[in-house]
């Protein structure tokens, strides 16, 4: 019995290295993807953390991993003019880069995204006197990027929906939230019926204006989800219209106008 003991008990030593290892040589290689990411997207330029700037939230374990939330929050908007989400195992990592104006508040952006792989997902904010700091999620999360359209996508391609969350004052940040109507295709899903690779077409920008003031503009890739919604700040004033244009990789065009009653103080 007691060499029975200690030949498990040897075994499990065995197996508790040999997964020390692999867990050492994944974060080895999560690192270089990293930095050979960063020197992709930022060049030279330095990519710091700073506590208390920027956080990220992202579930550890996605439910879908063709609909993974991603709350990117900024604890001193006036400090921020752009934010940049990097999925570092997807085929396209730059799921969106966003530049605010005047009439933006990055104090909070949500996006649904597709993850492929586990991965390292960096969310970066890009000060107005140019730094650049970082955060870091791991997501466990699969087969995101070619997981068949669902149901829901049907509808007219580029159809808009723009809601103010509660009411907008003037002089208070306020959030709204835009969805698209859009498959979103990336050229890495089947159809169902011919098993034949969809072709890709997916939206590339999109820029929110508000009384002719810019919101932000966003460029993506293939990792935005399907019918793509965005819940973003804006700083309102008597009376706002929201203009939004989005562009998709076939050419197409869509634009529409919203009408934002807001309460003066």
């Amino acid at each position: 019995m007691r060499k029975i003991a200690v030949t498990a008990s040897a075994a499990a030593l065995v197996l508790t290295s040999a997964l020390g290892a692999q867990a050492a040589d994944d974060a080895k290689a999560r690192d270089q993807r990293w930095t050979e990411l960063r020197q992709s997207v930022f060049g030279d330029k330095k990519v710091e953390q700073q506590d208390g700037l920027i956080t990220l939230d992202a579930p550890i374990r996605a439910e879908d991993a063709a609909l993974v939330p991603m709350d990117i929050k900024v604890s001193n908007p006036d400090q921020v003019k752009g934010l940049t989400l990097i999925i570092d195992e997807n085929p396209g990592p730059v799921a969106a880069k966003i530049d605010f104006g005047p009439a933006g508040d990055p104090g909070l952006l949500r996006l649904r995204t597709r993850v492929n792989a586990y991965s390292n997902v960096h969310a970066i904010a890009e000060t107005k006197d140019g730094k650049l700091v970082e955060t870091v999620k791991f997501v466990k999360a699969s087969g995101g990027c070619s997981a068949p359209v669902a149901g829901g996508a049907e509808g007219t391609t580029g159809e808009m929906r723009l809601k103010v969350k509660d009411e907008a004052t003037t002089g208070k940040s306020a959030q709204a939230t835009l969805m698209i109507r859009h498959p979103n295709f990336n050229g890495m899903q089947k159809d169902q019926v011919s098993h034949l690779y969809t072709p890709p077409n997916y939206i590339k920008d999109i820029k929110v204006t508000y009384n002719d003031k810019d919101v932000f503009s966003l460029t993506s890739d293939i990792s935005l989800s399907t019918n793509p919604v965005i819940e973003f700040g804006f700083k309102p004033e008597a009376k706002g219209t929201f203009k939004v244009v989005a562009n998709d990789t076939s050419g197409a065009r869509f634009e529409k106008t919203f009408d934002v009653p807001v309460k003066t103080q």
